[in-house]
């Protein structure tokens, strides 16, 4: 990508911020508060990071009113710092181009009853079989697999080697990272005389309009039905969801998370990293699960939950703070047994 040099005062504009400080000093590029030197731009929106502020050389930061500077720093006030930094990033930062050329490579196989949209980037080895149908400007990346019938709305992305088996809908704007598998067979066996017999998964996976897939990521086919990722969702890298999964709108997934099959998760809800979800749940909307929770029942709270087995978070505290007593409580127990053994 490309960086594009901006002054505060013409930053400050684009934003819609108002600025205190010099409107002429030029911005080249973006840094953390820890990192920054005079001619960068950062942000403080965590007030964990407030104790960086006084060696903070940054030359411009956006932040709250309400949040002292060091003397010499312009200050960007905004009411959302992190929003408006991400959007500081689009102005200064120009898009990439894509890295594999207009058009398709003489290495891809594409079949002869697949439709490719207009403005392809097609990379090499890419494969596209039968029946499917890619939109206007996409780019699919370097040894690329496309399933029969699979359908790819406009303006996706498809990562080196990422792997849409047969008969999937993806719709527009989708992101799929590199490694990531979506379609394979749910892990679906019954036990029987024979040992484990497999259940054939008959059903598909659907993917919503503007999701974000990361890296190696597994999305299964359903055993029947669906399996959905439905509109603005956004996943990590190193994600597994199960067959017959339903995740709602908007809803993101930190990395390692795995989804057991059949649970129904609301829309605005976000999952730490390496969260489990037993099979057949219903998570309600707007709900938050901390890190590494295990999730063994059904919730419908716009509150936190974490911890294993998963419980709401301030239940969770008061489970903590009693735990921390136990040796205490156990010394004092020892020391009552041992009282009533001389009483008696």
């Amino acid at each position: 990508m490309s960086l594009i040099s901006v002054t505060t005062g013409d930053l400050a504009q684009k934003l819609g911020c108002p600025v205190e400080g010099r409107e002429d000093l030029l911005l080249n590029g973006v840094e953390t508060i820890e990192g920054a030197c005079e001619v960068h731009l950062t942000f403080l929106a965590n007030m964990r990071y407030k104790q960086f502020l006084p060696s903070c050389k940054a030359g411009a930061i956006i932040t709250t009113a309400d949040c002292e500077t060091p003397d010499g720093m312009v200050r960007l006030i905004s009411t959302n710092p992190y929003e408006d930094f991400q959007r500081a990033v689009e102005i200064l930062y120009t898009k990439e181009t894509p890295e594999v050329a207009t058009g398709i490579d003489p290495s891809a196989v594409i079949s002869g009853s697949a439709v490719i949209g207009d403005n392809p980037h097609i990379g090499p080895n890419v494969h596209v079989e039968a029946g499917a149908r890619i939109g206007a400007n996409c780019v699919v990346f370097t040894n690329a697999y496309i399933g029969r019938d699979t359908l790819i709305g406009d303006d996706c992305i498809i990562g080196v080697s990422a792997s849409i088996r047969h008969e999937i809908n993806i719709g527009n704007r989708v992101f799929v990272g590199d490694g990531t598998v979506i379609g394979y067979d749910g892990f679906g066996y019954v036990p029987s005389h024979n040992g484990y017999q497999r259940i054939r998964p008959v059903g598909t996976v659907e993917i919503g309009d503007d999701v974000h897939i990361g890296a190696n990521c597994c999305i299964d086919r359903a055993t029947a039905g669906a399996t959905r990722i439905t509109k603005g969702c956004k996943l990590d890298n190193l994600i597994q969801i199960a067959h017959g999964v339903e995740i709602g709108e908007y809803t993101a997934i930190a990395a390692q998370t795995g989804i057991s099959g059949s649970t129904r998760v609301g829309s605005w809800v976000m999952m730490g990293g390496q969260v489990g979800l037993v099979g057949h749940l219903e998570i309600g909307d707007q709900m938050q699960i901390g890190a590494q929770a295990g999730v063994t029942k059904s919730f419908d709270t716009k509150g936190l939950i974490a911890g294993y087995p998963a419980r709401p978070h301030m239940e969770l505290r008061r489970i903590d703070a009693a735990l921390s007593r136990l040796p205490e409580l156990l010394k004092r127990v020892k020391a009552l047994e041992e009282k009533l053994k001389k009483e008696s």
